[in-house]
């Protein structure tokens, strides 16, 4: 059996061949996937956020859709509608995109609030619920989602329930002088996304999520991850903080980089690398602190300061 350590590798070689500079993005995706969560990458036009979010689904030998939010979106544009058949008298049902592996969800700010929740039971249970029945959606089943934060026209900012579906959320800022020359050279004739090919298969993302799994989390870790988050529910400036879910998703992506890194172990670095990129963005912060120009950000990197770090 291929190490997991090496399928991770051969994973970021591929997306490599069309991100520059971005090795830490790649980390966090990567390990969003492999823990079974979601990922919502924020930033400005032109970062590369959907390129990532293609070469990550191009990579891997699965199904990818991808969804353009626009604010005339409706949820049956997403989960799919039953149709009429008047030869046979019944009605057919014709699948949404979201009946996908791998699923882009491009700048979905710009949908209003009632199509974005089309996307939650899917992303919280792998399932949706149409015409009163559930239907299952295939494994695997990952959400990539795009939004602008700077931008606002014509945008509804995501509710907190859809936040909080999310595992991960980071950023992809702006590469050094060299590597942006590196971009420009790699596409001066075509743009190499359209000659990746996939590199692992679905049986290897499998073998990866049940890997997972298997890397050990100590007691002592595992109160540390809840301590940090814990917290943030009593911290001053906050009126919501992080729920168990962000726990949960602490600690199995923690699993995740433990096995990308080759271990067989969590850290206290691996939560500590997370906590931000975790935490921040589930939590609602007082009218004060927003005055005062405090971000969530800084208020969890606060917290993993003030927190013991076990032995």
């Amino acid at each position: 059996m291929e190490p997991a350590k090496e399928i991770c590798q051969r994973v970021v070689t591929n997306i490599e061949k069309v991100i520059r500079g971005q090795f830490n993005a790649i980390r966090k995706i990567i390990g969003a996937f492999a823990s079974g969560g979601h990922v919502l990458i924020e930033d400005y036009p032109g970062t590369g956020k959907t390129t990532l979010a293609k070469s990550m689904a191009k990579s891997m030998a699965v199904e990818f859709k991808r969804i353009q939010f626009t604010p005339d979106l409706l949820p049956s544009d997403i989960l799919g509608v039953s149709i009429f058949n008047q030869k046979d008298q019944s009605f057919a049902f014709h699948q949404g995109p979201i009946f996908t592996n791998v699923l882009l969800a491009d700048e979905i700010n710009r949908a209003s609030p009632r199509t974005q929740s089309a996307l939650l039971e899917a992303m919280a249970e792998s399932q949706v619920s149409i015409d009163g029945k559930v239907k299952p959606l295939e494994a695997p089943f990952f959400v990539i989602a795009t939004q602008n934060p700077v931008e606002t026209s014509g945008t509804y900012p995501l509710p907190e329930a859809q936040m909080d579906r999310f595992a991960l959320r980071f950023s992809l800022g702006y590469v050094p002088l060299e590597e942006e020359m590196e971009v420009l050279a790699d596409q001066r004739q075509s743009h190499p996304i359209n000659d990746l090919k996939p590199c692992i298969s679905k049986d290897d993302v499998q073998q990866l999520r049940n890997r997972v799994k298997q890397v050990r989390v100590s007691d002592e870790l595992r109160e540390y991850a809840v301590q940090i988050v814990r917290a943030t529910r009593s911290a001053e400036h906050v009126s919501m903080g992080a729920s168990p879910r962000a726990s949960l998703a602490l600690m199995k992506t923690a699993q995740a980089l433990a096995l990308f890194d080759g271990g067989e172990f969590v850290t206290p670095e691996h939560i500590q690398e997370l906590a931000v990129p975790v935490i921040a963005h589930r939590l609602v912060l007082n009218p004060q602190a927003r005055f005062s120009g405090l971000t969530a950000e800084q208020l969890v990197e606060d917290i993993v300061k003030q927190i013991a770090v076990p032995a």
